[in-house]
């Protein structure tokens, strides 16, 4: 039985229908089951739980060999992952794949240092573990959407900074393989789609995919972050956003690495491949 934390969100709507084709016997983690039940009805067990309930978790791991470690991004990423580690050390888990971040072995960002405290909680547990560390997803785009479709302008605040972002379902197949096959053991993996692109291109690769221009505008990191703040964001995750968008400016998110072909054995996705599969997000 596989436990999959995070079941419902980007990556584990991408991994649970992998996990099935595979024919692994599925549990999710959910604090909504109804939303789990309508996404995948009875090809999967429900278990209700949250991270801040330790019973929940003790319960959700009954039976468990492998789990996939998803936890909402922020500041509470390491308890998260802590309190699930405390319980697979209570229980007969094998093995833990962590969905981490990018760049978490350098504890260089803030974002980067939860989730590093969360894989040394993960190895601290003894049993075999996969780490996977992926840049942005192409998905991110998604937010671009509404503005899009109303012709109004976007705003970019990475500049011409270039991320090697990586499509989620690339995400979703190397974790798959990790959680079904013991070649993945003790392995971290920077997962990158096969270059990097700054946002101006992406915007250039989704206009040409929908045959019409795309207005878009550079804003300052400090304009994202008003945002952030009036739309109610804690100062703790807007500083952390901060971070990050002046590492992208930077263009220290932008070198591709081989690990999804070296997993996969195929290529990584090109964006434009991912903007094909999703162009109705943006009509």
């Amino acid at each position: 039985m596989i436990l999959v934390a995070g079941a419902t969100g980007t990556i584990g709507r991408a991994l649970v229908p992998q996990l099935l084709t595979a024919r692994a016997d599925v549990r999710v983690l959910t604090r909504d089951a109804a939303r789990a039940r309508a996404l995948w009805g009875s090809d999967v067990e429900v278990a209700r739980g949250d991270f801040t309930d330790a019973p929940s978790l003790g319960r959700s791991l009954e039976g468990v060999a492998r789990v996939f470690l998803l936890t909402a991004p922020g500041p509470t990423v390491a308890e998260h992952d802590r309190a699930m580690a405390a319980a697979v050390m209570d229980s007969r888990v094998e093995q833990i794949v962590k969905l981490s971040a990018y760049g978490a072995e350098q504890k260089e960002l803030t974002a980067s240092s939860w989730h590093r405290a969360g894989e040394e909680a993960v190895i601290a547990t003894g049993r075999r573990y996969t780490l996977l560390r992926p840049a942005g997803f192409h998905s991110n785009v998604l937010a671009w959407a509404a503005n899009v479709r109303a012709g109004a302008p976007i705003e970019i605040s990475t500049g011409s900074g270039k991320h090697a972002l990586v499509d989620p379902r690339d995400v979703a197949a190397v974790a798959a393989r990790a959680l079904t096959s013991s070649d993945h053991d003790g392995r971290a993996y920077t997962l990158t789609g096969p270059v990097g692109l700054d946002a101006h291109e992406q915007v250039a690769i989704l206009a040409e995919a929908l045959g019409r221009p795309i207005a878009a505008e550079d804003v300052t990191v400090e304009h994202a972050a008003a945002k952030m703040r009036a739309a109610g964001a804690p100062e703790v995750f807007v500083a952390a956003v901060l971070e990050g968008l002046r590492f992208l400016r930077d263009g220290r998110a932008s070198a591709p690495t081989d690990d999804v072909a070296a997993v996969l054995g195929r290529p990584p996705r090109p964006f434009a491949a991912w903007v094909r599969d999703h162009l109705d997000a943006f009509r």
